[in-house]
């Protein structure tokens, strides 16, 4: 895999609160492997050995997920993409949006309206940032029951804490059709969810996670 680099400023709102957590680092507008969308991103090249313990700590304690393309969103987006029928012309929340790397290849595969839906503020924001980078307008929510009714809501990667299983429950209440991208939940077993294909992805900048990792399962929701 690869990707292309664009020499541009990275905002300064989300270098702000990147280097509040991590010092010194930079963010890099990235196209992801076999996409044309771009996010910013942190460089591929990250000297990890610098690190010192209180870094490591406030990185485990408020991780910046928004700085990465985790591999779940970067599978679920390329599925959009090619497979664009799924969301063209429906009215699409992005669950757990993170970077809004599915809300943006929901809203390029023809969807009418597509929120992302996120707790945290700076992902939010690097929502906004990054879809203005790719020249698509989105809509944006920090709480999933303040949602309205959509068509189709889709989650990638929100599974890795046990703790949020219970939203398998809560996205029933929102949409008829839901759709989870998941590479960490090896007992995934739900009444209202079948396995419906499984696509290998990698996190961009790669983390050189397992390969276990890399193997990103779509679940669908009964119909």
């Amino acid at each position: 895999m690869s990707c292309t680099f664009q020499l541009t400023n990275a905002p300064e709102y989300l270098l702000d609160a990147l280097h509040q957590i991590i010092p010194n680092c930079d963010l890099q507008s990235q196209q992801l492997p076999n996409t044309p969308i771009s996010l910013w991103l942190i460089p591929p090249v990250f000297p990890t050995e610098r690190l010192d313990d209180e870094v490591i700590q406030r990185i485990w304690n408020d991780t910046p997920y928004w700085i990465f393309c985790w591999a779940s969103g970067l599978a679920m987006a390329q599925w959009l993409l090619a497979e664009p029928e799924h969301v063209k012309d429906k009215v699409v929340l992005d669950f757990g949006a993170g970077s809004g790397v599915v809300a943006i290849a929901a809203k390029l595969a023809g969807a009418k309206r597509v929120i992302c839906c996120d707790i945290d503020a700076v992902s939010l924001a690097a929502c906004r940032e990054n879809a203005a980078l790719n020249q698509v307008e989105l809509e944006y929510l920090d709480d999933l029951y303040r949602a309205e009714p959509v068509d189709v809501l889709l989650a990638a990667d929100v599974l890795y804490d046990q703790c949020n299983r219970f939203f398998l429950d809560e996205f029933l209440k929102f949409a008829p059709e839901v759709w989870v991208a998941d590479s960490r939940v090896k007992n995934f077993s739900h009444p209202q969810y079948q396995k419906i294909d499984e696509r290998s992805a990698t996190t961009w900048p790669d983390l050189d996670e397992a390969k276990e990792f890399r193997n990103v399962s779509f679940y669908k929701t009964l119909n």
